[in-house]
């Protein structure tokens, strides 16, 4: 993680956990993050199956273009991603992955900005699983905000091991996505000699220790 806001809301959730594999949502006090409510979201698994908006931050919206709450989140990005962002949205919420995503957002009026995005696990039940998540804009220039962000295409995938990683997040590196479509994952060998290990249909990155 580079943002400060993906970095703050991580440790927030990493202390709230106490070790387990998520916290509980219940345990989530806005009141605690708020100065980071306007940039956050809660995610959570529509009868479908899909994940959705259940709360997105007035920023978020403003971003966006329109209130969130309710939006299918794979449908924020462009369609050659969106398979990949369920899976990586499924395995939050499955596995207790901690993802962040590296995305350019292209806006009504075709400009691009940087934006990352960090997505966290909460305990919500086995019937009503949730995730918290933030999303930063690298930079923020005049229009953002006014120009709605339409498509969002990603540019790298992290899976964080939030047991071995939390003081190197800064300096962990991203999975390049030229196209991401899951048959293009890197092979088992080639996990091993990229000192990760694959979980279900998820890469984790070991090691950050040493360096």
């Amino acid at each position: 993680m580079k943002q400060d806001g993906s970095i703050a809301l991580f440790h927030y959730w990493n202390r709230l956990r106490k070790g387990r594999p998520a916290p509980k949502r219940t345990e989530i006090e806005p009141a605690d993050i708020k100065t980071l409510l306007t940039d956050t979201f809660i995610l959570e698994r529509d009868t479908r199956g899909e994940a959705v908006f259940r709360l997105a931050g007035t920023r978020l919206c403003a971003i966006y273009g329109r209130e969130l709450k309710g939006f299918s989140f794979p449908s924020l990005w462009r369609e050659k991603d969106q398979r990949l962002v369920a899976r990586l949205a499924h395995g939050v919420f499955e596995s207790n992955s901690v993802v962040v995503i590296a995305f350019d957002g292209i806006s009504r009026n075709g400009r691009s900005n940087a934006f990352e995005m960090v997505i966290l696990p909460l305990d919500g039940g086995i019937d009503s699983p949730r995730s918290l998540g933030a999303i930063s804009a690298e930079h923020k220039p005049f229009w953002l905000g006014a120009d709605p962000i339409v498509e969002a295409q990603v540019e790298s995938v992290r899976v964080v091991d939030p047991d071995r990683e939390p003081m190197f997040l800064k300096n962990r590196p991203a999975i390049g996505v030229p196209a991401l479509a899951p048959s293009e994952l890197p092979s088992e060998g080639d996990v091993r000699t990229a000192g990760s290990r694959r979980i279900r249909h998820l890469l984790v990155f070991d090691g950050g220790r040493g360096q």
